[in-house]
């Protein structure tokens, strides 16, 4: 990677770690260190190695998508390799803002193994829309299975939530537009370029519309790849559902991992659905500290006062600390195995390859 990119991913890690600073402080400064001591001292391990079971399943559901597209596309890659994609696109997700760096990430370490740039980024596109669809669909499951009032979020997160719902489902139906109605988005991008020249907010009007235009053929060819593997979309659709629930059980865990009873999973989980769907797309590394606010206010109803902290340190310890740190060592070793000596992939010509 270049300087710059250094340069830019170690600002990300030292604002990702301020945030976590100033979070641990503004969250355990009136926490007796005694009180925070006995609960964590209540664990059963058993739950806790359970719990990082699951961060395993959902970077490997991840993994097996990257693996089924590839081999669409006419690529022999193991899924161990498809693992440290994985991984590395779970570190630079993780110290970015929106997550916007791990899936450049991954493009990048495929085309050391041999991964044409273009089929990479077409396997993140198309992990994308299942992953962000599969987000609305278990957000309103959730919504269903498990009604809860603003009153019990309260105003902060409702707001959050509203939020995040609506960005969410705003770039969903902006990417299946591209990939499934291009007219109709040809007209909408138009019109658009239109509008901000209009008010003056866009001077090179050609030079934007030419960058869009290759976008949106990588979303053409995205679309045309479901087309041309009718089974393609439902088997990542099915593993991004996997994915996402094994991440929102992890509160239940938790909670199980305390000797705690009364609360189903399913209420958890779908409580945990609707909190990731409120702070998945702000704009902060990881989404530190609204994350552990809203754990805290969310799951004060299922923990109680004294036991909330303890459990959403674990919480997040395993569904996002443990495995930053994991993905950081591994991204490491996918960095230096591939600067010693890129994978040598085979591949085939496929139907795709030939519109590039």
């Amino acid at each position: 990677m270049s300087h710059m990119s250094k340069k830019k991913n170690c600002l990300h890690i030292v604002l990702m770690l301020s945030l976590m600073g100033i979070t641990g402080f503004i969250l355990l400064r009136d926490q007796p260190l005694s009180a925070l001591g006995s609960a964590l001292g209540q664990i059963r391990l058993r739950y806790v190695l359970l719990g990082l079971g699951l961060m395993i399943l959902f970077v490997g559901c991840e993994a097996m998508c990257t693996k089924l597209v590839l081999r669409r596309l006419g690529y022999r890659i193991s899924y161990r390799h498809c693992l440290e994609y994985s991984f590395t696109g779970f570190y630079f997700s993780s110290i970015t803002p929106s997550a916007t760096g791990g899936q450049p990430a991954q493009v990048y370490y495929m085309s050391r193994d041999g991964v044409s740039a273009a089929h990479g980024a077409l396997d993140m596109l198309l992990i994308t829309v299942c992953y962000q669809v599969s987000t609305l669909l278990l957000g309103m499951a959730a919504f269903l299975l498990r009604p809860i009032s603003l009153a019990e979020l309260g105003g902060g997160l409702s707001l959050l939530l509203l939020y995040g719902t609506v960005t969410t489902l705003a770039l969903t139906a902006a990417i299946l537009t591209v990939m499934f109605a291009p007219n109709l988005a040809n007209h909408i991008v138009g019109g658009v370029l239109r509008l901000l020249v209009r008010l003056h907010l866009l001077k090179h009007a050609a030079q934007a519309r030419e960058k869009l235009d290759v976008q949106m053929e990588a979303y053409h060819k995205g679309a045309a790849c479901l087309r041309s593997y009718p089974v393609l979309l439902p088997a990542l659709l099915g593993l991004s559902l996997i994915q996402l629930t094994s991440l929102y059980l992890i509160p239940y865990v938790i909670y199980r991992s305390f000797g705690l009873a009364g609360h189903t999973a399913l209420e958890m989980t779908a409580v945990q659905a609707l909190l990731t769907l409120a702070v998945s797309t702000l704009p902060l590394p990881g989404a530190v500290g609204p994350s552990e606010g809203g754990f805290l206010k969310a799951f004060v109803l299922f923990f109680g006062v004294g036991l909330v902290t303890p459990a959403m340190l674990i919480s997040r310890g395993i569904s996002f600390y443990a495995f930053l740190l994991v993905s950081g060592v591994i991204t490491l070793l996918v960095h230096l195995r591939t600067q010693k000596q890129p994978l040598q992939v085979p591949g085939r010509q496929n139907p795709l390859a030939a519109n590039e």
